[in-house]
């Protein structure tokens, strides 16, 4: 079992920054990937970006150019930097891995086991 913490949501104004963390915990060497989701009211939850077999990173258009994500294996955290937010990236935002293989190239949001409370982040306009 893996347990996973996220901090660092808030509420900010559009053009700010924020940053999150997650730690895991617990059977950490049997995780293959992390990842960020987010899910608004209303909405259905998404991923921030995708992360492939190879740990590249593709992040959504949505988060293009503004969202940083990293992770630090050593110390089994997975952090989010969130630069220039807007109201639209008003959401919960949640931490997730797996220790499962992919089924293709990439990891679906089916295939993330391990899943924190989440942090709520607000953006006002």
């Amino acid at each position: 079992q893996v347990q996973l913490m996220e901090s660092g949501g808030g509420s900010v104004q559009a053009g700010g920054s924020l940053r999150l963390s997650c730690v895991a915990s617990g059977h950490t060497a049997g995780i293959y990937a992390m990842n960020w989701f987010r899910q608004a009211p209303g909405k259905e939850r998404e991923e921030v970006a995708i992360i492939d077999s190879e740990d590249r990173i593709t992040y959504t258009d949505s988060v293009k150019g503004r969202f940083i994500m990293s992770r630090d294996k050593a110390k089994n955290t997975l952090s989010l930097q969130m630069n220039n937010l807007k109201p639209e990236d008003t959401a919960m935002y949640y931490c997730a891995a797996t220790d499962l293989l992919p089924l293709t190239d990439s990891w679906s949001i089916r295939e993330y086991r391990y899943w924190g409370q989440g942090t709520q982040v607000t953006v006002s306009s």
